[in-house]
């Protein structure tokens, strides 16, 4: 049995003796399986859960509420973990707010347990995660390689942007620009034609975005010289457009298309991919056609009315995302679908019947699993449903399926 953790008032870390752990999965109080939890990844972070109190099984196997616990001063709050990249999260942390007002941050928050003297949560791994381990990224060096790269592009005003996401958001697409490795992201358009009920740069609800948009429209100079730059010069180089800190990059497809011309006129390397919600099938067409190499296409749903009430689209429905991946795949491009990952949700029969039929229908390449960031009691009040089968279930189900489908986290290089 896995035990409860909990935090004190100062922050600190204890367990629960004698009260097992709870996952939630959807709506339900799950007790987890031994194949959903693993060892604590390197690279995750434990972090309280705030305005909430954990939720476990005493001695009798009764379900318990508690904000206190013995040897402990003061209230105490439920804690979870942040997951790093590569890692799937298979439940959430069992717990309840002590207010029902209170709206949590939108950060991926997975359940945590206490066994045999070793932190466990509940995950998989979908993926490598060397690239994305936080050990390599926020270095004491990173400010020189900024400092360097804006010196020899000074009128650049995207690096100006990546500078800003680097050092006050941490994000590590923008980071990888000034390490010259990896999957290095070019913000290039403020607006967006959907709004996401989970947007982290411009807020649908009553919390704030973990970030803000750029606020301009960068010239295909400016594109093409952070492009070339990266794919020359990096490791394993990825660009992609469609970053979190910008709207919807297709509606930017005459500068986008113009710039990828540029760049493969200048160079073979590296690889020239789009995240986008395919909403803009014109768009996605225009840039497909000046030389994209994959596009990765953001869903919570593949259920229409579920896809419309997350991603409430303007200008388009879920039949032109369609149009947009048939388009792309019949030119030889790359197909991901970075799928929006929620326990309970994501793994109930009738959402992955649906998936099935769009993943085989339109001859998707991969599938991303993203952990959802947003709060359960809200998500859960606007798509109420039957129970899921669980998240490793689902996985294997999309294995058995579909066996030539690639699994995974984040997008790849081209070989």
């Amino acid at each position: 049995m896995f035990l409860t953790l909990f935090a004190n008032e100062r922050g600190e870390l204890m367990e629960y003796p004698g009260i097992g752990m709870l996952g939630r999965s959807g709506s339900d109080w799950v007790v987890p399986e031994e194949d959903e939890m693993i060892p604590l990844p390197r690279g995750s972070s434990l972090v309280s859960v705030p305005g909430c109190i954990p939720v476990g099984l005493d001695s009798e196997g009764e379900l318990t509420y508690f904000e206190w616990a013995p040897d402990c001063e003061g209230k105490i709050q439920a804690v979870a973990a942040l997951l790093p990249q590569g890692f799937t999260r298979t439940l959430m942390p069992a717990c309840v707010k002590r207010k029902s007002n209170i709206d949590l941050p939108l950060l991926g928050y997975a359940a945590v347990g206490f066994k045999k003297d070793k932190i466990y949560v509940a995950a998989i791994q979908t993926d490598a995660h060397r690239k994305w381990h936080p050990t390599y990224y926020n270095t004491e060096g990173l400010p020189a390689r900024i400092e360097k790269k804006l010196k020899k592009y000074p009128d650049n005003r995207i690096l100006r942007q990546l500078a800003r996401c680097s050092l006050e958001y941490s994000c590590f697409t923008a980071q990888n620009i000034f390490y010259q490795r990896w999957e290095g992201g070019i913000p290039t358009i403020p607006r967006c034609n959907a709004n996401c009920i989970g947007c982290i740069s411009e807020s649908h609800l009553n919390v704030n975005s973990p970030q803000q948009r750029l606020s301009f429209n960068p010239s295909v100079n400016e594109i093409v010289e952070v492009g070339i730059d990266h794919l020359i010069n990096a490791r394993d180089a990825i660009i992609s457009f469609g970053q979190g800190c910008e709207g919807e990059p297709s509606l930017n497809a005459k500068n986008l298309s113009r710039a990828v011309e540029i760049m493969r006129k200048e160079t073979s390397q590296g690889t020239i991919n789009l995240n986008t919600n395919a909403g803009y099938t014109a768009g996605i067409r225009q840039i497909c056609d000046a030389g994209l190499d994959t596009m990765r296409v953001t869903i919570f749903s593949c259920q229409q009315d579920n896809y419309m009430a997350y991603h409430r689209p303007l200008n388009y429905t879920f039949k032109d995302v369609e149009k947009s991946v048939t388009y792309t795949k019949d030119k030889g491009v790359k197909v991901s679908l970075n799928l929006l990952t929620f326990p309970g949700f994501t793994d109930r029969e009738d959402e992955i019947e649906e998936l099935l039929y769009f993943l085989e229908g339109n001859r998707i390449d991969m599938v991303q699993l993203r952990n959802l960031n947003i709060d359960p009691d809200y998500l859960n009040s606007n798509f109420s449903g039957d129970s899921g089968i669980g998240i490793l279930n689902f996985i294997k189900l999309l294995k058995e399926e579909l066996p030539g489908l690639q699994i995974k986290s984040y997008s790849h290089p081209l070989d």
